[in-house]
C-alpha cells in the first residue's frame, strides 16, 4: 500500500498507542517508525481539522497498573484518550515482570498479564473512539478445544475482551485460528511472519540455496501442516512432515506423552531442511525431529519459529548446536527474549516492529491490511534480490565465520 493512499483516507481518530509493562520494548520501536513516517508524509489534508494530532513526538498514552501491598491491582491512564482509535499491545508470556505480594515476590503469570490488559481497557471507560488489542501470543491459545471435561480459557477470553468494548483483536500464527469461533460478529486477526522469517534467513546466512535439489521444508506435526504448505509453494520446495505418537494410556503434565516422531515425505538426504512451527515450548519437540531428520542424513536445520518461550532453559539447545543438531534457530521480538537469548550463536532475532507499525498506521487510516496479510510478492521480491547478491555482503559482516 503506498504512503499517498494511505494519507489520503481521513484516520478513524487521533492515534494513541498504549504499550503494557510486557511490551514495552516493542512498543517503543513501533511508536519511533510511526512518528518517523508520520513526520515524513507530506499531503495538503494534514493540516485539515479531521487529520488533528496526526504529527506528534510519540503517539505512546502514560498507563499504568500500580499494585497494594496485597498483590491487588488497578489500571491507571494518565492522559485523556476521549476519543482517539486505542491499540493495546501486551505480551501475556513475559515472566520477567515481578510484583509484591504481602513481601514475596511473584513473576507475573499469563494471567496477570491478562487481568491488567483488562484494568486498562477499564480504566479507558468506554471514552475512546475504538479500541483494538494486539496480543501477539494469543492468551490461552492452547486451550483453544474440548476434548474432555475442561474449561475453553481461550474463547472465554475472547467474549470478555469484546463484550468490554474491543473492536477487533489481532494476533500472530494462533494456535488454532478457529478460536476465532467464540466471535463471530468481531475481528479476530491472526498474522503469521512468513515474509520476516525468509528476510532473516537470506539477510543471515549468505550461502543458502532455496530451491527444491538443495533445501526441504519440514513440518514438525500434523498440526502444523498448512503453515508449512505455505513455506513449500512460495519458495518452491519439497515438504515433508512428522506426526506424533502419543501414548494414550497415560497423562503427563496435562497430556499424552509423546512415544515417537514418524516422518512422512521424500529423501532428505544432503539437503538443507528448515522446520517451521508456532511455538518453541521445551524444545524438546524439535530436538527429536532434529535427530529423526539427522538419522536421515539432512544438512543443516533451521528452526523458524513464531514463538520462543524456552521454557526449560537453552541448555539442550546449546548442546544440540554443539553437536551440529541444530544450525539457526529464529524466533521474533513479539514476545520477551530474554538478554542471554540474543546472546547464543544459533539465533536469529527477527525484528516485527515496523509490520505491526504498518498495520497500526494502516488501520488508524481505516484502510484494508489484506495486502499486508498476504505477503506473496514481497517474498519473490526479497527472493530475487538475494539471488543477484544483495545481500551476500552484509551478511558475511554480520554472521561469524
Amino acid at each position: 500500500m503506498s504512503k499517498q493512499k494511505i494519507v489520503e483516507t481521513i484516520p478513524v481518530g487521533p492515534l494513541g498507542i498504549i504499550a503494557l509493562e510486557s511490551s514495552k520494548a516493542l512498543g517503543q520501536r513501533v511508536n519511533d517508525y510511526l512518528v518517523e513516517w508520520r513526520n515524513a508524509r507530506e499531503s495538503e489534508h494534514k493540516s485539515t481539522i479531521a487529520f488533528a494530532g496526526y504529527q506528534r513526538d510519540s503517539y505512546l498514552v502514560n498507563a499504568i497498573c500500580p499494585r497494594f501491598g496485597t498483590g491487588e491491582a488497578k489500571g491507571l491512564i494518565k492522559e485523556s484518550v476521549r476519543g482517539s482509535d486505542l491499540y493495546l499491545l501486551v505480551d501475556v508470556t513475559n515472566y520477567s515482570l515481578t510484583y509484591s505480594v504481602s513481601g514475596h515476590k511473584n513473576h507475573m503469570s499469563p494471567d496477570d498479564h491478562y487481568q491488567d490488559l483488562k484494568r486498562i481497557i477499564a480504566a479507558v471507560g468506554g471514552k475512546a473512539r475504538r479500541i483494538t488489542v494486539i496480543m501477539p501470543f494469543l492468551y490461552e491459545g492452547r486451550q483453544h478445544r474440548r476434548s474432555s471435561r475442561e474449561s475453553l480459557d481461550c474463547a472465554l477470553a475472547l467474549q470478555e475482551l469484546t463484550h468490554m468494548g474491543v473492536e477487533s483483536i489481532i494476533t500472530f500464527d494462533a494456535h488454532d485460528p478457529r478460536v476465532q469461533n467464540a466471535i463471530p460478529l468481531n475481528s479476530l486477526e491472526t498474522v503469521a511472519p512468513n515474509y520476516q522469517f525468509i528476510k532473516g534467513m537470506l539477510q543471515n546466512v549468505p550461502d543458502l540455496q532455496m530451491d527444491k535439489d538443495h533445501m526441504m521444508v519440514i513440518s514438525p506435526d500434523e498440526g502444523g501442516m498448512s503453515r508449512a504448505i505455505y513455506f513449500a509453494n512460495v519458495l518452491g520446495l519439497d515438504m515433508g512432515m512428522f506426526y506424533k505418537r502419543r501414548d494414550f494410556t497415560r497423562i503427563v503434565n496435562g497430556r499424552n506423552p509423546i512415544v515417537a516422531h514418524e516422518f512422512l515425505g521424500s529423501d532428505i538426504a544432503g539437503k538443507d531442511v528448515l522446520i517451521v512451527d508456532d511455538m518453541i515450548s521445551s524444545g524438546d519437540s524439535i530436538l527429536d525431529v532434529a535427530t529423526e531428520l539427522k538419522n536421515r542424513n539432512a544438512g543443516r536445520i533451521f528452526v523458524a519459529s513464531t514463538f520462543g518461550l524456552f521454557t526449560n532453559g537453552f541448555e539442550k539447545l546449546d548442546d544440540a548446536y554443539e553437536k551440529g543438531l541444530i544450525y539457526r534457530v529464529l524466533t521474533t521480538n513479539l514476545i520477551y527474549q530474554s538478554p542471554e537469548l540474543l546472546s547464543k550463536p544459533w539465533y536469529i532475532n527477527v525484528d516485527m516492529s515496523k509490520y505491526v507499525a504498518l498495520l497500526i498506521d494502516t488501520l488508524n487510516h481505516d484502510n484494508s491490511i489484506s495486502a499486508l496479510l498476504n505477503p506473496v510478492e514481497r517474498i519473490q521480491k526479497i527472493l530475487k534480490k538475494y539471488k543477484q547478491g544483495a545481500f551476500r555482503e552484509e551478511a558475511q559482516q554480520t554472521l561469524p565465520l
